[in-house]
């Protein structure tokens, strides 16, 4: 039974690393990072099968996680480094010279955690299903997680990939979308809107599945679901419906923090808000 107090608590402080994260770098991309705080919190702490200790890129015999939205970066490294891959004070130096914590996720540095650059978007399902195919190939019966932004769907390479995996029955992937339909330049419906979302992904053969990205219980148990319905020949993904920015009031509803770093006052607010939890970096 998940300790759903313990989750909260965690995907709380995760919120406030992401803020200082971006504000110490004057840069940065905090909305989706906030929105996306309560799934991966629920991914490395509760469902993924993973150990810190013995991580390798090949991923052998554990989960991997491959995060194809890589600007969402800052809560990306929260997790990983209060999950146990490198010392949480580390994260002080997101973005600086020399830091191995990149805007954007990196091999090149060696960051325990990371086993694929990331961030030119719609790419991170495709390399998703290289790494789910050769579990099956090296009879591993571990499973690959993918998460992307639901404004990386316009990118073609998502719906080839799409096709592929449902065509190959690659059936230990689940693919999570960070439905807070918003991104960089507006509204998605205002962009490119998506249509019926569920319809298409149900078209092209995939096991589709909703939940709430800011209700714990409803991620844990939908990720165990997706979990559980793996193995069934078809490719699973979870549409997560979330708020861009969620937990900071100022942020929330608008897509003009996709990419913008809070200044003094609005990091003191932002952490006010958020609360003291688990010791600051």
């Amino acid at each position: 039974m998940a300790d759903y107090d313990y989750l909260r608590d965690v995907a709380r402080q995760v919120r406030r690393d992401i803020i200082r994260m971006v504000h110490g770098a004057k840069s940065g991309h905090p909305g989706g990072s906030l929105g996306c705080a309560d799934f991966l919190t629920a991914l490395y702490f509760e469902v993924l099968e993973h150990d810190p200790a013995t991580f390798s890129i090949d991923g052998k015999g554990q989960d991997i996680f491959i995060l194809s939205n890589g600007h969402i970066s800052p809560v990306f490294y929260s997790v990983l480094a209060r999950s146990g891959y490198f010392d949480i004070a580390e994260l002080g130096t997101f973005r600086k010279i020399n830091s191995r914590l990149q805007g954007h996720p990196s091999t090149h540095e060696n960051l325990p955690g990371v086993r694929v650059a990331s961030g030119s978007l719609g790419q991170g399902l495709s390399v998703g299903i290289g790494a789910a195919q050769a579990k099956q190939l090296n009879e591993d019966d571990k499973l690959v997680y993918v998460l992307t932004g639901d404004g990386e769907l316009e990118e073609g390479q998502i719906w080839e990939a799409a096709m592929y995996a449902a065509a190959h029955h690659v059936d230990n992937l689940i693919v999570t979308v960070d439905y807070n339909k918003k991104q960089i330049d507006g509204p998605l419906d205002e962009v490119m809107p998506l249509g019926d979302l569920r319809g298409k992904w149900e078209s092209f053969d995939w096991i589709v599945l909703e939940m709430d990205g800011h209700n714990m219980e409803d991620v844990v148990g939908t990720l165990r679901k997706a979990k559980g319905l793996s193995g069934n020949g078809k490719p699973v993904i979870i549409l997560m419906h979330t708020e861009m920015g969620f937990g900071v009031d100022f942020m929330m509803g608008t897509h003009e923090w996709h990419g913008v770093p809070p200044n003094d006052e609005e990091k003191e607010v932002a952490l006010a808000q958020l609360q003291e939890s688990l010791g600051d970096y």
